[in-house]
């Protein structure tokens, strides 16, 4: 006969004792449900000593991704989101068309200087 399995068979190593009682102080909490524009409920749990304005107004639903409120018949609205912007889009939101030219006109000169092909001024 063979042995070399678990002492206790079905019982995983490092496994604690069954039931609550033995796994220590349950805290109280409350339940708060928030709903998404989709009707899609997610609950979470607070502990109940946290005051109420601790307590997040507006979650992202996890189902959804979107934003979900505690006002089931109000949920909030999707965010507009905006196209993610190029560098040089920002670049253009700062310069005029007149001041990007003289920049690259002085980048190009000062190019030139090093590669050799004008003399400095």
């Amino acid at each position: 006969m063979a042995s070399g399995g678990s002492a206790i068979r079905g019982s995983r190593v490092g496994a604690g004792p069954m039931g609550e009682q033995d796994r220590g102080y349950h805290a109280e909490r409350v339940k708060v449900s928030y709903w998404d524009a989709l009707g899609n409920e997610t609950v979470r749990y607070f502990a109940a000593t946290l005051p109420d304005e601790e307590i997040p107004v507006t979650i992202d639903c996890p189902s959804s991704g979107l934003p979900a409120g505690r006002d089931k018949a109000n949920p909030p609205s999707v965010v507009k989101l905006e196209p993610y912007k190029t560098h040089l889009a920002y670049v253009k939101e700062r310069r005029t068309e007149q001041e990007a030219e003289s920049l690259l006109e002085e980048a190009l000169q000062q190019l030139r200087v090093r590669r050799g092909k004008i003399a400095p001024n």
